[in-house]
């Protein structure tokens, strides 16, 4: 039959099931294979061999995690759980109070926010009467909240997952499921004091945790609202076009312009003036030149937004941030819900490095832009939309990409040569002899009364070496070793692991003694 060969599913599967192993071997020997890549090609093959079934009347399980979505190991918690404390104590800093919102809301709550992204939300199966959705971002259920409880001041943040049925790219940190922290300031305050904050809070985040070179663009929704006006896009078509120009920071400008005007159908003359526009960054100067600009000065709604974004870059001079901030007029940001002030920030990087795109820094060099770490901006109307008699409150905030920044210290980690730990645990109790394991239990006892971060090993008799070697493995700093001699002399051996110095220190002391030799871990 033409040289085809015909098996029936069963021995396919079976095939399939002694290939998936070679073909893993030799995956790992395709240069350039990332771990990533490959967990997910055996993920798919796999999948496959699952959905064409094995042996007859055995269950089979796919062990792997949901597209988009990954587990993480001690070590990469660790990681993240630092990243989290420098994020919270910034926000803390800036007097920011917490709350939590459901992982699902009304379907009809987050319907008709978020633009062209609305296809990305996840709807729920009907449960009894209500139609549900997963949270697409913090922004919505907060303003959700505000609105329900009649909250017209507050300064607050939220960490949480939300889910977005997006395309993954997970080794640009790029999920269905991921982590938002979210800053926000609510109320009627004099012009850009509370957007200069939110910027401000930008810069010191990743200021703190040194993830290289950054640039924070800013725009201002009036001002693309009178962009476009001016250069003769219909009004019904703003919001389109915006999402458009929304992704310049991917692709380049031929693309854009391609959509906006085959797609979109706007006219080729309209498409490129705002093309003219687009190109223009800078700072306070080029507010002031685009207000005596022949065009734009004839849009009072731009007028608006670029005194507010004169009066922006003042205060930013105050709070010596302007270094790392550019007023770029390409900055679209595509949810619907934004009427101000707009923000991203990127991070950058000398050289070239995989699924990463080029821009322009602003002294003119080619640097590599590995994507969004941090956007928000000012949206004055979004609680009206939930108030039952439209009250506004107007709010303006920012989101931190902590997937994004967390990809990024992850491969930092990888590279670096400093143990990271897992633990917290400041003292391991030890013993040098037999027969004393009711000696270290009853001592760990009372370091974990005093506060102390201790283990013990889980044998009655372990060696001296065995637990001497895990302290190091752990990254533990200290053993408090018993022993006889100690016991009747009422000390404890103190031994630091790094430098193996063993000093004698007194059962009354050694709490004291532990706090000061760990305080600066």
């Amino acid at each position: 039959m033409n040289g085809l060969v015909f098996f029936s599913s069963r021995t396919f599967a079976g095939l399939l099931g002694r290939w998936t192993g070679t073909s893993v071997r030799s995956l790992h020997s395709i240069p350039g294979m990332t771990v990533a890549q490959i967990d997910e090609e055996v993920a798919k093959l796999l999948e496959l061999k699952a959905h064409l079934g094995g042996d007859e009347g055995k269950h089979q399980f796919v062990l792997k995690t949901p597209k988009g979505t990954r587990d993480y190991n001690p070590k990469q918690m660790a990681i993240r759980e630092k990243v989290f404390h420098t994020i919270v104590s910034c926000f803390k800093r800036h007097g920011a109070e917490t709350i939590d919102t459901p992982v699902f809301e009304l379907k009809e709550t987050l319907t008709g926010k978020y633009g062209e992204d609305s296809k990305l939300i996840y709807d729920l199966k009907d449960q009894g009467g209500e139609l549900l959705s997963l949270r697409y971002d913090l922004t919505v259920p907060f303003a959700r909240y505000l609105a329900m409880n009649k909250i017209t001041n507050i300064k607050r943040y939220h960490i949480a997952k939300v889910y977005r049925r997006d395309n993954p790219a997970m080794t640009r940190g790029r999920y269905r499921e991921f982590y938002q922290c979210d800053f926000d300031i609510a109320g009627q305050y004099d012009p850009m004091i509370p957007d200069a904050e939110c910027l401000r809070i930008v810069h010191e985040i990743l200021s703190e945790l040194d993830l290289g070179d950054f640039r924070i663009k800013v725009n201002d929704r009036r001002i693309l609202d009178g962009m476009f006006a001016v250069c003769g896009v219909p009004d019904d078509k703003f919001r389109t076009i915006c999402s458009t120009v929304d992704k310049l920071d991917k692709l380049p400008w031929e693309d854009v312009k391609n959509e906006m005007v085959n797609e979109k159908g706007l006219s080729e003359e309209a498409a490129n003036q705002i093309g003219e526009y687009v190109s223009m960054h800078g700072g306070k100067d080029l507010a002031e030149c685009l207000l005596q600009d022949a065009k734009m000065s004839q849009s009072k709604q731009a007028c608006a937004g670029l005194s507010d974004m004169k009066q922006l870059f003042s205060y930013l001079e105050l709070f010596q941030v302007t270094d790392k901030v550019e007023f770029n007029l390409s900055l679209a940001r595509g949810l619907d819900y934004y009427t101000g002030v707009i923000y991203e920030a990127v991070l950058t990087q000398a050289g070239t490095a995989p699924a990463v795109t080029p821009m322009e820094t602003q002294n003119g060099e080619e640097g590599v832009s590995v994507g969004s770490v941090a956007g928000g901006g000012r949206y004055d109307g979004l609680v009206g939309m939930f108030d039952p008699k439209g009250r506004k409150v107007p709010c303006v905030g920012v989101s931190i990409g902590i997937e994004r920044i967390f990809s990024i210290m992850e491969q930092k980690a990888e590279v670096s040569t400093e143990k990271v730990r897992t633990t917290e645990v400041q003292i391991l109790v030890a013993s040098a002899q037999k027969n004393l394991v009711e000696e270290r239990l009853k001592l760990t006892s009372e370091l974990w009364g005093a506060g102390i971060k201790a283990e013990v090993m889980y044998k009655k008799n372990p060696k001296l070496l065995s637990q001497l070697q895990y302290c190091e493995d752990a990254g533990i700093p200290l053993v408090a070793i018993l022993g006889e001699q100690e016991l009747k002399d009422g000390v404890v051996k103190l031994r630091t692991v790094a430098t193996r110095e063993e000093v004698d220190v007194s059962r009354a002391d050694l709490t004291e003694e532990i706090r000061k030799r760990t305080s600066d871990l």
